[in-house]
């Protein structure tokens, strides 16, 4: 079932936590967090959104890791209803994919709960002093495919949180899955 994040609260203050990621190590938000920023990711394997826009996510977030912002990815969905979402499943797409950020599990989905994630993928965008300033779309295309030339909006987006500290003024949420909760 599509579901759509709510728009960015300007300020909003990233919540710490500590999750196991699928490279073998334990990660804060501050071991993920780069000089100029830090982009939180909620994905998943099994999302159709997530899955058809992989590529342009990986892309974008080693363009971002190049200008200081620190990325990770979190998966919270329900691995039990949902075994593509297994952390053995989230190991093998990492490596197979070449992910450049730790892609982390949220087998308590307390973080996503203390985000108020809602979809995959959500993006959250903050300044170097963990504020809120980007809560967008990756682009326009959603799960189908993007021309060479289609604008790439949370590239853009974290590119003048890097630059400026403060993210777009106009932001268009993003669309995906729901969130697989837990009973």
């Amino acid at each position: 079932m599509a579901a759509v994040a709510p728009v960015c609260d300007f300020g909003w203050k990233a919540k710490e936590f500590r999750l196991p990621s699928t490279d073998g190590r334990e990660l804060s938000l501050a071991d993920v967090a780069g000089p100029r920023g830090t982009l939180i990711m909620f994905i998943c394997n099994h999302c159709p959104y997530v899955k058809a826009a992989l590529d342009r996510i990986l892309r974008d977030a080693r363009a971002l890791q190049e200008l200081g912002i620190g990325v990770a990815a979190i998966s919270s969905n329900d691995a039990e209803a949902y075994p593509q979402d297994s952390f053995a499943e989230m190991k093998a797409l990492a490596e197979a994919k070449g992910f450049s950020f730790p892609y982390l599990y949220d087998e308590s989905q307390e973080v996503a709960r203390a985000y108020g994630a809602v979809c995959t993928p959500d993006f959250f965008g903050f300044d170097a002093s963990f504020g809120l300033q980007y809560r967008g779309r990756l682009d326009a295309f959603g799960r189908n495919p993007a021309p060479p030339d289609a604008r790439r909006e949370l590239y853009e987006g974290m590119k003048l949180v890097a630059e400026t500290g403060h993210g777009p003024a106009d932001q268009v949420p993003s669309i995906g899955c729901s969130l697989k909760w837990k009973a």
